[in-house]
């Protein structure tokens, strides 16, 4: 209680605001001003009047943040957590992709560093991703990057044939089709819901495919008791609070010993260098002033367009 009053304090002190993923645990969640999925969290810092943002998240969240804010303050509890998926997607060698494919709108998902949007016309997030694919002429040429399975999907679904980087994120990859099925077998009132960073296989067995903010929103919405879900575990601490009578099973890995899926750069984070975050103001986030100035037209482009679509 003593850190989580200390760490109000601070926040107070340093006219902070807390953003925090999904993705957090359960105590980081409960003591943030906002906790969302990537859009969200890009759509807060972009309309906070806090003199420091502290990113309880990943890497490339907190550049994102900066790309949008680069008068503010904007650290990290843990400048290790990064994300497989960005890592998957190496600036220069997406660089030269795009230009082996010239004529092409370059798509990128928000999980990437900030060089990497600098080399994108649109960001996107899971949240916006079919929605701004759609909004796009149907005969535009499209190279998506970095995750295959979410460009699979968005092809699979809106027709398109769009170039897929080949890239992906350890969590989401690591799912055991068998044991999910072994889960409904046990339960089959469960539903299983699904983020599109999954497999095909796995989407194709799910009731429902969604970003994680969407996931959220139908466990509320669903007349369902019962869910396996298909995401990073560290979701479901908010779909119990806001679903205190329903049940939710974590979808298990491959690896036997582990009944739940999390994502260990997230779980770098932890509430102790929350408060020495906020105490020391480091790490702090910085971005090249001409990769921030590239890389704010795509983000800000993803904000327009999904304000647009309602998003």
């Amino acid at each position: 209680m003593n850190l989580i009053e200390s760490i109000k304090r601070l926040r107070k002190e340093k006219n902070a605001v807390i953003l925090a993923h999904y993705y957090q645990t359960g105590d980081i969640q409960d003591v943030a001003d906002f906790v969302g999925d990537s859009l969200a969290l890009a759509q807060w810092a972009s309309k906070t009047t806090a003199d420091v943002i502290v990113l309880c998240g990943v890497h490339f969240m907190g550049e994102t943040a900066k790309i949008l804010c680069p008068d503010k303050k904007v650290l990290v509890p843990d400048l290790n957590a990064g994300c497989s998926l960005a890592d998957s997607c190496p600036a220069e060698d997406f660089a030269a992709f795009v230009a082996a494919n010239p004529h092409h709108t370059v798509i990128s998902y928000v999980n990437t560093t900030a060089a990497v949007k600098a080399v994108t016309d649109i960001v996107v997030t899971s949240a916006n991703a079919r929605r701004i694919v759609e909004s796009l002429p149907a005969d535009t040429p499209l190279i998506f990057g970095p995750d295959r399975n979410l460009g699979n999907y968005i092809n699979s679904i809106t027709g398109r044939q769009m170039l897929l980087w080949n890239g992906a994120c350890h969590v989401h990859e690591q799912f055991s089709l068998e044991k999910i099925l072994a889960l409904k077998a046990q339960f089959p009132d469960a539903g299983i819901i699904t983020h599109p960073e999954c497999k095909q296989p796995l989407i194709e067995v799910s009731e429902f495919v969604g970003s994680t903010a969407a996931l959220l929103k139908y466990t509320i919405d669903s007349p369902k008791q019962r869910f396996i879900v298909a995401t990073e575990s560290g979701v479901i601490h908010e779909m119990q609070k806001r679903s205190p009578l329903k049940d939710f099973i974590p979808a298990p890995p491959n690896d036997s010993s582990c009944a739940c899926n999390e994502c260990s750069f997230m779980r770098l984070n932890t509430m102790e260098k929350l408060y020495e975050c906020l105490k020391n103001e480091s790490p702090e986030i910085l971005v090249d002033k001409e990769i921030r100035e590239k890389a704010l037209k795509p983000v800000i482009r993803m904000l327009e367009i999904s304000e647009r679509l309602g998003l």
